[in-house]
């Protein structure tokens, strides 16, 4: 699979539960003790973000990260990736 649809997947679901949790995006930052700039480049599924940051993130958000096998990716994330 590729990485940057993991990274894109990963950021939408961070991004979900952060809105679903009614947080701002400078609020999570500050919950995470990150910048807004660098919780908008988690969002965005950044490559040059570093795991810690996105640990961060997913800790104030009550989340963590969980292995499981790679499902095939849907027509909409296929299309992203040409963009």
């Amino acid at each position: 699979m590729d990485p940057s649809l993991i990274l894109t997947r990963l950021a939408s679901q961070i991004r979900v539960r952060r809105l679903n949790r009614g947080l701002t995006q400078a609020e999570l930052a500050s919950l995470a003790g990150l910048t807004r700039q660098k919780v908008i480049a988690v969002e965005k599924g950044s490559p040059s973000v570093g795991m810690f940051a996105y640990a961060n993130v997913l800790a104030a958000l009550d989340g963590e990260l969980e292995v499981i096998p790679a499902a095939m990716p849907t027509l909409d994330e296929i299309h992203g990736l040409f963009d």
